[in-house]
């Protein structure tokens, strides 16, 4: 089996009414069982926002740190979740039901180096 990552991609805003939300952590736990049971959970978890990053780059054999996002964009990675999958085809249906469950988009990895299979 192959791992794949799903990112999700949280827009920039206010979150979800907390009703809204509540519904969709409540389909968020269903699509992890449905993960757990067919083998394929790894691991998943959310991310606070980018305002609580931290970025470490180098520079001339030293590294800067500073607070706060790389970049600024509309949306920024929310959450994640790593599955193992037989295939491509196998971890898109997977990131469907992850787009179902989250309302929001997902984004699908093949991590590097491994084989299929």
């Amino acid at each position: 089996m192959k791992h794949y990552l799903l990112s999700v991609m949280q827009p920039v805003g206010e979150p979800p009414e907390p009703e809204v939300l509540e519904g969709i952590m409540r389909d968020l736990d269903v699509f992890h069982a449905e993960l757990k049971a067919a083998g394929a959970w790894v691991f998943a978890g959310g991310l606070h926002g980018p305002e609580t990053a931290t970025v470490l780059r180098a520079d001339k054999g030293d590294v800067l740190i500073t607070d706060g996002p790389y970049t600024e964009s509309k949306e920024y990675l929310g959450g994640i979740c790593l599955i193992k999958a037989p295939d491509l085809d196998a971890a898109l249906e997977w990131g469907r039901k992850a787009t179902l469950a989250t309302t929001l988009p997902i984004e699908v990895r093949p991590f590097m180096g491994e084989a299929e299979g």
